[in-house]
């Protein structure tokens, strides 16, 4: 099952990186590589949640796609730090690994 939460967490670092590419391509190439990560982090998220519960890694997906494009706009592009911010992030991510430990990574079959 680690194989496939390490799906998970590729396709949020991926997500980050369309984020970014959304917020800040100007050229051509630029949008290139967006669409690229796009593409990729979809594939990654849609392998992993075809073994995991679909619920719990979308939130996995997303929470570690928030912080990380917050993140990135602090350490990269000089946002201003805001400490707030940071306590929240901290939360979110708290909540998703809670939401990760308390999940039973085996996907239910649904009863016909």
């Amino acid at each position: 099952m680690y194989k496939e939460w390490l799906k998970v967490v590729i396709a949020a670092l991926f997500e980050v990186l369309w984020v970014v590419g959304l917020t800040h391509a100007n050229t051509i190439l630029e949008w290139c590589g967006t669409v690229v990560a796009i593409a990729i982090s979809f594939y990654f998220l849609i392998m992993g949640g075809d073994k995991l519960p679909a619920g719990t890694v979308y939130t996995v997906f997303v929470g570690l796609g928030t912080a990380g494009t917050i993140l990135v706009d602090i350490i990269i592009f000089h946002e201003p730090f805001n400490r707030w911010k940071i306590l929240f992030i901290i939360l979110l991510l708290i909540g998703v690994i809670g939401l990760k430990v308390t999940t039973d990574d085996d996907k239910e079959e649904g009863v016909a």
